[in-house]
C-alpha cells in the first residue's frame, strides 16, 4: 500500500479528532464470490471463502488501500451456486449488474468456463480456482488462474504410484466436470506408462453419502491403485468405505482434496496409508505458511487448507494491484497483478508466488505427498 499517503490520512484524521478505521471517509469496492456454499462440496466452498474474508478483514482492518486519494475498503459479495456452471454464471450476472464487481472468485471449472463466455463483454475478471489447463489455454484476457495446473500433478501422481504401488488402476473419481477432465488425464497418462485399468466407476460426491455399491465395483477389478477425489469430505467417505470393504491398496487423489481433511473423515491416516496427493499446507516448513496458519486458525479454530490459503493470497494481490494503479478497471487491474504478487507483504503470500505467466496462470511449484506409516511425508518429483 502507499505509505506516504496513508501517513497522510491519519495525520489529517487525528488533527481533525475523526477516525479512519470505521470506514467513515472511505469509499467501497465489491468483490464476488460464486461457488458451492451448499450440498456436498458445501465444506469446499465455505474453505475458499474463508480464505477471501480473511484477507478482507485485514485488509479492511489496516485501514484499506487507495483509490483516487481516498481510503477504500473491500466488501466481499458470496452467492451459492450449489457447484452448478448455470447458476455460476446466473450469480456472476447478478454481481455485476447489481455490485458492480470487477472480479468474481470461482472454485469450480463448470462455472469457470461458464463466466468465461461471458465476462471480457461484462467486463470482470474471472479468479479462477482451479487446475485445470485450459483455463488460461482458451487466451481470456480477463481471467487469472490461481492454483498450478494439474497436469504436473498427475504425471507425478502416476509415477510414483506405478512405481511403488503396482500397474493395474481402478477409477473412483466424481462426476463433476473437473473430475471428469481430471479422470481423462490420468487414464491417459496411466495406459500411456504401461498401466492398465482394470475398473471405472465414476460416483457423485456431491449428492450420495452412500458409496459402497460403486467401490464395490471397482474393488471387484482387483486393482493395486485406486484414484479418487472431489471435494475432501465426499473424499474421505469413499476412502473409508473402501477400507471397510477389505481394500488394502493405494489411493491416488485428486488435488481438490486434501490429504489432511480427508484423514479427519475417512477416520485416521492409519485408513490413508499409501495415499498419494499434494502436499497439505500444514505440512509446510516455510516462515510465510507458519504465519498464515497460525493467524488462520486464530481466526476460525482450525488448519487452513490450500483453498483458503490460495484465495486469500490472491485477493490480496487484487487489492495490491488496485492500490497500485489507483483503478478498478478489470483491465488494468490484469495487467498489474503480477507485479503486485511481487511487491506485497510476504506474510500475506503464503505459498510465495511471485510471477503470473502470460496467459493469466499464477506460477507455484508441484507438490506431492505420500502417507507412510500414519504420517503425511513430502516426496520429491523425479
Amino acid at each position: 500500500m502507499k505509505i506516504a499517503k496513508k501517513l497522510g490520512l491519519a495525520v489529517a484524521a487525528a488533527t481533525l479528532g475523526i477516525s479512519l478505521n470505521a470506514g467513515a471517509l472511505a469509499g467501497e469496492v465489491k468483490i464476488g464470490f460464486t461457488g458451492p456454499l451448499s450440498g456436498g462440496a458445501a465444506l469446499y466452498g465455505e474453505n475458499t471463502l474463508s480464505g477471501l474474508r480473511m484477507a478482507a478483514e485485514e485488509i479492511n482492518a489496516g485501514g484499506g488501500f487507495d483509490l483516487n486519494g481516498e481510503p477504500t475498503t473491500i466488501e466481499l459479495v458470496s452467492l451459492d451456486d450449489r457447484y452448478s456452471p448455470a447458476q455460476a454464471a446466473t450469480n456472476a450476472k447478478r454481481l455485476k449488474q447489481e455490485s458492480n464487481v470487477p472480479a468474481v472468485f470461482v472454485p469450480h471449472s463448470g462455472g469457470i468456463f461458464a463466466l468465461q463466455d461471458f465476462n471480457e463483454k461484462d467486463n470482470f475478471l474471472v479468479m479462477a480456482y482451479s487446475s485445470v489447463p485450459s483455463i488460461t489455454e482458451k487466451g481470456n484476457g480477463l481471467t487469472l488462474r490461481i492454483p498450478p495446473t494439474f497436469d504436473g500433478y498427475v504425471r507425478a501422481f502416476t509415477a510414483y504410484a506405478q512405481e511403488n504401488f503396482g500397474t493395474t488402476l481402478g477409477m473412483g473419481g466424481a462426476t463433476h466436470e473437473y473430475a471428469k477432465i481430471w479422470a481423462t488425464m490420468v487414464e491417459q497418462e496411466w495406459t500411456g506408462k504401461g498401466g492398465k485399468v482394470v475398473a471405472n466407476n465414476p460416483m457423485d460426491y456431491n449428492k450420495s453419502a452412500d458409496f459402497f455399491t460403486g467401490v464395490s465395483r471397482i474393488i471387484a477389478g482387483n486393482p493395486d491403485v485406486m484414484f479418487v477425489g472431489g471435494a475432501s469430505e465426499p473424499t474421505g467417505l469413499v476412502i473409508q468405505q473402501a477400507r471397510q470393504m477389505g481394500f488394502q491398496g493405494a489411493f491416488m487423489i485428486m488435488d481438490q482434496a486434501k490429504i489432511d481433511e480427508v484423514a479427519e473423515v475417512a477416520g485416521g491416516l492409519e485408513m490413508m496409508e499409501g495415499s498419494i496427493g499434494v502436499v497439505p499446507l500444514s505440512v509446510y516448513e516455510t516462515e510465510t505458511a507458519k504465519s498464515f496458519i497460525q493467524r488462520y486458525k486464530a481466526r476460525y479454530g482450525k488448519t487452513p487448507g490450500s483453498e483458503a490459503a490460495y484465495n486469500y493470497l490472491a485477493l490480496h494481490a487484487l487489492v495490491e494491484a488496485m492500490d497500485a494503479t489507483e483503478s478498478t478497471d478489470p483491465k488494468v487491474i490484469r495487467g498489474a497483478v503480477a507485479d503486485a504478487l511481487k511487491t506485497m507483504d510476504a506474510s500475506k503470500n503464503p505459498y510465495q508466488v511471485t510471477a503470473v505467466t502470460a496467459d493469466g496462470g499464477f506460477v507455484t511449484q508441484t507438490t506431492l505427498a505420500v502417507v507412510k506409516d500414519g504420517k503425511i511425508v513430502r516426496e520429491a518429483i523425479k
